[in-house]
């Protein structure tokens, strides 16, 4: 039950479980229930736990006996029932159709979760992503729970003194007032997991949130029985210095498997949110050695298997990294539970040789101990195996194991009523929640342009009439305290072309390279024909002085060539406004500069809605990007600051002489119909394929699955497949340096062109090694990687052999460079072993 539950009239208990289950927050269904309790409270809270506890007991009272009251509350208590009972996507197509599936379940990791803002627990794209994550799993019925933290103060809300500059404030979250509910233990007392820092324990309280189908668990360090130093473990997100981060992400990471363990859930894989998660895969190491007896290693291969790491980081400066002696002082005793020495528990953290000196990295950890690694679309893919090249020394780039599924966005939480109501006519209202495949693109033919037309128009005033409430909540009138109204008339028009610009601003993100001219900016706004307005939103972090300054310049702007009509300014970016504009929206502006944003999603929510995109070719836009779905900024290629000057002319004249014509452009009807026809095409083809459905279907058929039968095999017959491991990796280890490569060489007869080669193995078995012959990518020419087969024994020779192919290839033979690799079926190469051997025909190159 919740911490404080409410007293309610018998006949509105059912209130409360409503009220804790945070289907709400995307189910639109129930908003005419909440906003009956009263309408002014529900506006501004969008909290139903917070609402009754504001309403009075006369209010409810009256509510009882409403009959049209009673009405709504029995269908949204019957529309919640179905929706848990009635079976998901995954369950009616895996669990039933496929019983022997290894997939049991999943525990997502996050440093923070962008559920609502009623539980505001996230700070931008890497929270509000590990949101749309946990809804999509409850909407697809996967067996997921997620794990988290609760701060005591969650990321900063944002306002903006009369000069422009950023302003910080933090709200304390109450958890008595927050759609959360203790977890309680067998023995009816809170639940919590203890651990040790610095030779003392610390306890951190278990909290739940229900997510309709999904289970989220949060540790609170606020615990009366901690020193106060420890309560304020979970004090503030991304708060503190660098210590208190890295108790942060030991608790997670430790305590939240140490959480899993406790409930006894039946988890096969731990997928982690980014490296901040990454020692839960070290308490999943200490858990099983000492639940199976193993050493550190052969616990390393059990387990490694089932770890999925999802990094969202295009620099490797963006990785969480700590000086080697504040990992002595934390882990220092915890190595010792894993049975290893510091010297070997630092180095999994290390490029390569233990150095005291070089900083502790994260996400170095996380790749060393999970068989699978991502990125988030498929040029952060790339970029990334060019991040993590220092621990694969000896592969070519491209080899690096780093795969992609690109990011998706949870429709139902983005789309507006009007969309929503749309997209049911045309695709039915299991579109979400059942197989992607049924979407064909081609029935979106059947919306009119004048529907399409409507769509946009509504949403364009709907977005309007935010604003301006939004505007007037916010502004300070700071020399005429009397006066509370905006001044003048009031801003932004609801019908002419909107721009949209809301992110973090961030100097890679350029947010104000639309203000490289000004004087062309503020033409472009005021022209009366073809008129522009444009709403500004983001907050900066609050050490990030560039930022704010880009934020300042902004305000600035407005004030010098008096724009307010135009151009607003809006305070404090959060899940509501950012819901408000991208249902708005005409065009989404994204200028970041190429490869630094890792996929990006903001983009990703107008889609439903009817908004288009203008983008740099970055993230998701550089593999969505077609010219009859919406415009594309810069060549494709990557540039420094030296060229923001080109490409703020480039954005210029797209809107110019493109963007702006193209939205005015109307037929005889007064409909845009080049505009309608982008439009059409970016609903039908892009929507579907940038949902998180889609998403979380790749994640589930190209890691899940294949990381849940790796962990199954790998613990079976208690363990025996790890400790086979463990002992060939030590072999190899022993006796690679013992490998030896002959000269390739090549003959044609009639089966076509035959390579060969002699291999000098030394104290390995054949079956332990794989010769391979490699050609790195040439002009028109892609990297070929070909398998030679062994055939037979050198006479006269210790442990020789000759290997041979067919070359089925044009290039010719000094392309070709021999390697040999470790050989395993059950082992992920080189993602769990790296070990490689050249030929001396060249020098080895990365590409």
């Amino acid at each position: 039950m919740p911490l404080f539950e409410r007293q309610l009239p018998p006949e509105l208990k059912a209130l409360h479980q409503l009220a804790a289950d945070l289907h709400w927050s995307w189910y639109h269904g129930g908003d005419a229930l909440w906003e009956a309790l009263d309408p002014e409270i529900w506006r501004h809270t969008r909290n139903p736990v917070g609402l009754l506890q504001f309403t009075s007991d006369q209010r409810l009272a009256t509510l009882a006996k409403d009959p049209d009251f009673m009405a709504l509350l029995s269908a949204q208590t019957q529309a919640r029932h179905q929706y848990h009972q009635h079976p998901g996507w995954y369950r009616q197509t895996h669990h039933q159709t496929r019983p022997q599936s290894p997939l049991k379940g999943m525990a997502y990791f996050s440093m923070e979760f962008g559920l609502c803002d009623a539980l505001p627990l996230y700070a931008g794209g890497l929270g509000i992503l590990a949101g749309d994550y946990l809804k999509t799993a409850s909407d697809l019925d996967l067996p997921l729970v997620g794990v988290g933290l609760l701060y005591q103060e969650g990321y900063f809300r944002q306002s903006l003194d009369k000069d422009g500059w950023q302003q910080e404030t933090y709200l304390y979250n109450d958890p008595g007032s927050l759609p959360l509910q203790p977890l309680l233990g067998k023995d009816g007392a809170w639940l919590h997991i203890s651990t040790h820092f610095l030779c003392r324990e610390v306890r951190f309280r278990i909290w739940q949130a229900q997510v309709g189908r999904v289970t989220l668990y949060l540790l609170d360090s606020n615990d009366p029985r901690n020193q106060m130093a420890d309560r304020g473990i979970t004090s503030k997100l991304y708060g503190g210095g660098t210590e208190l981060r890295l108790v942060q992400e030991i608790a997670l990471g430790i305590c939240g498997w140490r959480l899993v363990e406790t409930l006894g859930l039946d988890i096969d894989v731990c997928h982690l949110n980014e490296g901040h998660a990454a020692f839960a895969t070290l308490e999943r190491i200490r858990s099983c050695r000492e639940r199976l007896g193993l050493s550190f290693d052969e616990a390393l291969w059990a387990t490694r298997g089932g770890n999925l790491f999802t990094t969202h980081t295009p620099v490797e400066a963006g990785f969480d990294r700590y000086p080697v002696s504040l990992i002595r002082r934390y882990i220092g005793e915890y190595a010792a539970h894993l049975g290893i020495s510091m010297e070997k528990l630092i180095r999994l953290g290390q490029a390569q040789d233990y150095n005291e000196e070089e900083p502790f990295n994260m996400a170095y950890l996380a790749m060393r101990t999970c068989a699978r690694s991502n990125g988030v679309s498929q040029l952060h893919g790339a970029v990334s195996r060019g991040i993590f090249q220092p621990l694969f020394p000896r592969w070519p780039e491209r080899e690096v194991p780093v795969g992609h599924v690109t990011n998706g966005v949870h429709v139902p939480t983005w789309d507006s009523p009007a969309a929503d109501q749309l997209w049911t006519q045309v695709y039915g209202r299991e579109r979400w929640r059942q197989d992607l495949a049924l979407l064909n693109p081609a029935a979106f033919d059947q919306v009119g342009d004048g529907q399409l037309w409507q769509l946009t128009t509504q949403g364009r005033a709907r977005l309007v009439d935010f604003t301006r409430e939004r505007l007037a909540r916010q502004y300070r009138h700071e020399f005429t305290p009397e006066s509370c109204e905006l001044p003048g008339p009031l801003p932004l028009d609801p019908n002419i072309l909107t721009l949209g610009f809301a992110r973090r601003f961030a100097e890679y993100k350029r947010p104000d390279l639309l203000l490289t001219d000004p004087p062309r900016l503020a033409r472009l706004l005021s022209h009366h024909q073809q008129p522009v307005q444009l709403i500004i939103a983001g907050k900066a972090h609050p050490a990030d002085n560039q930022g704010k300054r880009a934020l300042q310049r902004w305000h600035h702007f407005i004030q010098q060539y008096q724009l307010q009509r135009q151009l607003v300014l809006v305070e404090d970016y959060d899940i509501s406004l950012a819901q408000h504009l991208v249902q708005g929206v005409d065009l989404w502006l994204n200028t970041p500069r190429r490869p630094w944003e890792a996929s990006g999603t903001s983009g990703m929510k107008v889609l439903v809605n009817g908004g288009l995109n203008l983008s740099s070719l970055d993230g998701w836009w550089a593999e969505a990007y077609d010219p009859a779905q919406g415009w594309a900024l810069g060549d494709g290629e990557e540039h420094g600051p030296e060229d923001d000057a080109q490409d703020a002319e480039a954005l210029y004249r797209l809107l110019e002489q493109e963007i702006i014509p193209c939205f005015y452009q109307r037929n005889e009807q007064g409909l845009p119909t080049q505009w309608l026809a982008r439009i059409r095409a970016s609903m039908a083809r892009l929507t579907p394929e940038f949902s998180s459905n889609r998403m979380l279907r790749d994640y589930l058929t190209q890691y899940y699955l294949p990381a849940a039968q790796s962990q199954g095999e790998r613990l079976a017959d208690k363990a025996k497949l790890a400790r086979e491991l463990a002992q060939w990796e030590q072999q190899l280890r022993e006796h690679w340096h013992e490998i030896h490569l002959g000269e390739l060489t090549e003959q044609q007869n009639d089966a076509g062109r035959m390579i060969e080669t002699q291999v000098y193995l030394g104290g390995l078995e054949p079956t332990l090694v794989t010769i391979e012959a490699v050609a790195d990518p040439s002009g028109e020419h892609p990297a070929e990687v070909v398998k030679l087969q062994l055939d037979g024994a050198l006479e006269g020779a210790i442990n020789a052999h000759r290997y041979y192919a067919e070359l089925n290839s044009e290039r010719p033979l000094r392309d070709f460079t021999l390697r040999a690799v470790a050989a395993h079926l059950r082992v992920q190469v080189p993602g769990e072993m790296a070990l490689v051997v050249w030929g001396e025909r060249r020098e080895f190159t990365q590409s």
